[in-house]
C-alpha cells in the first residue's frame, strides 16, 4: 500500500447513510479478474475504505484531493489586483501521487469533478486518464442540476458494493454540473457508463 501525501480519517456524522451502488456492483465484475487492482483514492480517506480495498487485494495510492478544494485552499489561486482569480491546475495537480503511466485499475475521485472550475477538468481528467491501464475506469459520483448544495458530502466504500454518505447538504455547490455528454466530451473515447440514483446523482464510470 503506498500512502502518499495526505492520509485524513473523517468522522461519521448523524447524517450517515449507506446505499448499495449499482455503479459499484458494474465495477467489481469489471474488474473480477484482478487479484490485485492498483487503485487511486482522491478524496478524504476512510478506515471503512481501506478495509475493504485492503480485503480486497488491492494496492493503493492516497492522497486528498478535494479537503483543499472545499477550504478554497488559496495556494491552488493566483490573485492579481483588478483581475479575476485564476485556478492554478499545476499546483492542484502536484497533489497527484507519483504513478506509473497506465499503471491503474481504478481510480476513485468521488464528487472531485462537481468542485472544479469547468475550464480546469480538460487537463485534471486527461492527467488521471493518463494513469489508468487499459480497461481502468475512472469512478464519479456528480450531481444532477437539480441538486443545488451539498458541495461538502464525504463518500466511503462501506463494502465493494456499499456506498457510505455523510452529506450535511447546507454548502452550495461552486460550479454548474457536469453533464454526461459534456463527461463523453472530457473522458478520452468517450466510453462512459451512467447509473442513476434516487439522490440526484448520477455514478459516472469511465472506462478506458
Amino acid at each position: 500500500m503506498a500512502l502518499i501525501k495526505s492520509q485524513q480519517e473523517f468522522g461519521r456524522t448523524t447524517a450517515a447513510s449507506s446505499t448499495p451502488s449499482r455503479g459499484l456492483e458494474w465495477l467489481w465484475q469489471h474488474l473480477s479478474h484482478l487479484r490485485h487492482p492498483h487503485c487511486f483514492e482522491c478524496g478524504p480517506i476512510s478506515q471503512s475504505t481501506l478495509n475493504v480495498l485492503l480485503e480486497r487485494g488491492a494496492k493503493l495510492y492516497v492522497s486528498d484531493l478535494i479537503t483543499p478544494l472545499h477550504r478554497n485552499n488559496t495556494a491552488f489561486w493566483s490573485h492579481e489586483e483588478g483581475k479575476t482569480p485564476i485556478f492554478r491546475t499545476e499546483a492542484f495537480l502536484d497533489q497527484v501521487p507519483l504513478i506509473p503511466l497506465e499503471s491503474l485499475s481504478l481510480i476513485c475521485c468521488w464528487g472531485l469533478l462537481d468542485l472544479l472550475p469547468r475550464e480546469v477538468l480538460p487537463m485534471v481528467v486527461e492527467r488521471l486518464y493518463s494513469c489508468l491501464q487499459p480497461n481502468g475506469v475512472l469512478f464519479s459520483i456528480l450531481r444532477e442540476p437539480q441538486l443545488t448544495s451539498g458541495a461538502e458530502t464525504h463518500w466511503w466504500f462501506e463494502s465493494l458494493t456499499v456506498l457510505g454518505s455523510s452529506d450535511t447538504r447546507k454548502k452550495p455547490f461552486p460550479y454548474p454540473a457536469v453533464t454526461n455528454r459534456e463527461m463523453e466530451r472530457l473522458f478520452p473515447g468517450g466510453n462512459i457508463k451512467t447509473f442513476l440514483t434516487r439522490s440526484s446523482r448520477r455514478e459516472v464510470l469511465g472506462v478506458k
